[in-house]
């Protein structure tokens, strides 16, 4: 009888840690693990893909968990951020461009990776290939180096006779010296000589005005880099300054004063990425998650600014404006 009553504690007291042990891990709130570039105040990054992952159903603090990091334009402190939250063992590392991709996946090689932006995946080590990443990243390339093309062909067409184009690059960015050495083959094509002006800190904006003007170039086409992004105004007014017709990776330089910008659709990156996440906390392998290109561009101007600057902008470039501020 005793034995019996033994045994039948022993099942109940499994039970109970069985139990106790379900209940722990169904309350457990999955972490996420976001790793900026830019300055959290300039960054719209965070609350843009926050709103994208509510319409998913997540709530922050009830069944999720946000880890921010933001480098603040340092990308030399991004390799110490991603091995912080790499040691906080968050769930999924969501990485806000290439660099932090980059120092994401060298931080490492299990927890899931997500990026969203930036350039090209492949050519920078990121995944195997598009259709099958391979090991623990995945994510939503906004092609970068591939538009380069196409806003120099879009400077050509607004610009009478242009020649020369100042082209912006940050050498400490891959992704921005990719879209650099990218820009060279179109060029050639349009007929178009590029004068490299690398910049990789805002006290060094004004003399690379100067030095396009020197050079004698008609108009600027700037680079992808987030350190650009967390400048936007200064470079946009610079531009004006100068009288120097410039196209942007972004809409935000238009909103803030500049002439022109032809990109890809950033809420779609955002919508692309959350939905990325949610497949992996729900249980998918990154390496199973094809990485997404865009599939909406958007070219955006500004006629104020042209009015500034004494340009006219050509009927046949204005009838394709997706927004235009007057």
């Amino acid at each position: 009888m005793k034995k019996k009553i033994a045994v039948l504690t022993l099942c109940v007291l499994l039970f109970a840690l069985c139990v106790s042990a379900e209940a722990q891990q169904q309350s457990k709130i999955p972490k996420i693990g976001w790793l900026g570039v830019r300055p959290a105040a300039s960054d719209p990054g965070p609350e843009e893909f926050g709103r994208e992952f509510r319409a998913l159903g997540y709530v922050e603090g009830k069944n999720i968990v946000f880890e921010y990091r933001s480098a603040d334009d340092k990308l030399d402190r991004l390799p110490a951020l991603a091995d912080e939250l790499v040691r906080l063992k968050v769930d999924v590392l969501l990485a806000s461009a290439t660099p932090a991709a980059v120092a994401a996946k060298n931080a490492t090689r299990t927890i899931p990776i997500v990026f969203y932006g930036g350039f090209d995946p492949v050519a920078l080590g990121l995944v195997d290939s598009l259709a099958r990443p391979g090991g623990n990243v995945t994510g939503f390339t906004a092609i970068a180096s591939v538009l380069a093309g196409k806003r120099l062909e879009l400077l050509k067409e607004t610009v009478p006779k242009l020649s020369r184009v100042a082209v912006l690059w940050d050498p400490q960015n891959p992704g921005s010296a990719q879209q650099w050495k990218e820009s060279q083959l179109p060029a050639r094509e349009l007929g178009l000589q590029l004068h490299s002006i690398e910049v990789s800190s805002a006290d060094k904006f004004v003399a690379a005005f100067k030095e396009a003007t020197k050079a004698r170039s008609a108009a600027l086409a700037l680079m992808a880099s987030p350190f650009f992004y967390s400048n936007q105004k200064q470079l946009a007014d610079l531009a004006i300054k100068n009288r120097l017709p410039a196209i942007y990776p972004r809409g935000e330089f238009v909103a803030g004063g500049g002439l022109m910008s032809y990109g890809s659709d950033r809420a779609e990156s955002f919508r692309r990425a959350a939905v990325f996440v949610d497949k992996i906390l729900k249980g998918t392998k990154p390496a199973d998650i094809p990485v997404e290109q865009p599939t909406r561009f958007e070219l955006l101007i500004n006629l104020k600014a042209a009015k500034q600057i004494g340009l006219t902008i050509p009927p046949n470039v204005l009838v394709r404006a997706d927004k235009v501020i007057r």
